[in-house]
């Protein structure tokens, strides 16, 4: 029982901290690994998400070699292949210079013709040459 002269405070506040502190050091114990792991994180470059642009341009460079090359008789399978490796690589390179294009939404065709010739322009003024 308190003295009549002292406060009642000082226990309460003791059975809080003793009630407490348990659950909030429970709590920092799940919660910080987290919380350093996030400001690692950010605190950290970027990663590229492809393969370098030196690379990717390269890659582009040869395989459109390989389309200009394809002669009357070659097989609907090499020349198909060598198209869709090169959109591949369009796409690619689209993605890291953020280059919107429509190349996955259109049909084989004209229109998907045009939107690769529209997409070599776009790289070639933001600086990736491709013939």
């Amino acid at each position: 029982m308190p003295a009549a002269t002292g406060s009642v405070a000082g226990p309460l506040v003791l059975y809080a901290v003793v009630t407490v502190a348990p659950s909030a050091l429970f709590w920092c114990a799940l919660r910080v690994p987290g919380l350093l792991r996030w400001w690692r994180e950010r605190r950290r470059p970027p990663v590229p998400a492809g393969p370098p642009i030196e690379r990717l341009a390269a890659d582009l460079r040869r395989v459109h070699r390989d389309l200009a090359r394809c002669s009357p008789g070659t097989s609907a399978a090499r020349r198909v292949g060598a198209r869709q490796a090169y959109d591949t690589l369009l796409d690619q390179a689209c993605r890291q210079i953020e280059v919107p294009h429509r190349l996955a939404e259109l049909p084989e065709g004209l229109d998907r013709d045009l939107e690769r010739l529209r997409i070599e322009e776009s790289l070639r003024s933001r600086g990736l040459v491709v013939p």
